[in-house]
C-alpha cells in the first residue's frame, strides 16, 4: 500500500496521523521480511523472533536522518551487530480482516503475548484539525523528521497507491540522475562540492547542499539516481532551494 501526497483538499479530521519515518520499507509475508521489491532482506533469525504467520507491513528505523547508515546494514549479508541497531515499526497487518483499526489491534495485542524487542507498531493519534497536522509536522520536523503520514479511519488495506493513506510535509522530493561532480572550494576543497543533476525532462541544475562530510568524500556515482527536496519551482523550470536527501536505493 503506498500514500498520496495530501491535497489539502481532503478533509482529514478526524484521520489518525503519525510520524513518517525516513526508513526502509520492510513486508512480513508470514515466513521472511522481503523488500518493497521482494527481495529477502538477510536478517538474523533472532530478529523476527515470535513474528506472527499472517502478514505485517511495516517500516525499518534506526532513527531520524539515520537513513544512509539504515541502508548499509540492511544492504550486508551478515551484520548482526549492525541489525540491532535496527528497530522494525508496524503500521499495518494487511492480511487482517477489518478495517485499519482492528487490524493494528491485532499486531498490537500480537507482540504483548509475543514480546519482540525490535517489534512495534508506530503511534498514532487523532487528528483534531488542519492546524492539528500543521503543529505536529512543525514539532517532527524540527527534530529532524521526514514528515507525516495519515490513514482514512476503518480503511482497508488496498494494494498500490490509495487515497486512504496520504503523506504530507512543508517541501516536496522528487528524483534525478547524477550527471557530473562538480568540485568543492574553501572546507570542501578537494572533494565534492555539487552534483550535476538532471531531471526526467532534460533540465540540469546543481544541488550543493544537504550533503554529509561522508557523502561528500564518496558521493553518489555518475548515473546514480538521486532524491532530493525543494520548494517549487523557478520559471526556468529548475527546483528552488534543492537539497540532497539520499540515493535511491533498489533492494
Amino acid at each position: 500500500m503506498l500514500a498520496h501526497r495530501w491535497d489539502q483538499k481532503v478533509d482529514i479530521k478526524g484521520w489518525w496521523m503519525s510520524e513518517k519515518l525516513d526508513g526502509v520499507r520492510g513486508y512480513w509475508t508470514g515466513k521472511e521480511l522481503v523488500s518493497r521489491s521482494g527481495n529477502p532482506f538477510h536478517v538474523p533469525k533472532w530478529f523476527t523472533r515470535n513474528f506472527p504467520s499472517t502478514s505485517l507491513d511495516g517500516e525499518l528505523w534506526i532513527g531520524r536522518q539515520q537513513f544512509s547508515e539504515l541502508v548499509s546494514i540492511v544492504r550486508r549479508k551478515s551484520d548482526d551487530a549492525g541489525w540491532k541497531k535496527v528497530r522494525y515499526f508496524i503500521f499495518d497487518a494487511p492480511q487482517i480482516e477489518g478495517g485499519f483499526e482492528k487490524r493494528l489491534d491485532f499486531a498490537r495485542r500480537w507482540f504483548q503475548e509475543h514480546p519482540n524487542p525490535i517489534a512495534g507498531v508506530i503511534k498514532q493519534q487523532i487528528c483534531e484539525s488542519e492546524k492539528h497536522l500543521r503543529r505536529k509536522l512543525m514539532e517532527i520536523e524540527s527534530l529532524g523528521g521526514e514528515g507525516m503520514m495519515l490513514r482514512k479511519p476503518d480503511s482497508p488495506y488496498t494494494v498500490g497507491r490509495s487515497y486512504d493513506s496520504l503523506k504530507v510535509k512543508t517541501h516536496e522530493d522528487t528524483e534525478a540522475t547524477v550527471i557530473r561532480h562538480l568540485p568543492g572550494s574553501g572546507r570542501n576543497a578537494g572533494r565534492l562540492g555539487s552534483l550535476l543533476v538532471e531531471l526526467p525532462n532534460g533540465i540540469q541544475f546543481a544541488i550543493g547542499t544537504g550533503f554529509s562530510d561522508k557523502e561528500r568524500d564518496n558521493p553518489p556515482p555518475v548515473g546514480s539516481i538521486i532524491t532530493f527536496k525543494y520548494y517549487g519551482f523557478y520559471k526556468s523550470g529548475i527546483p528552488r532551494f534543492a537539497s540532497f536527501l539520499r540515493v535511491r536505493e533498489e533492494f
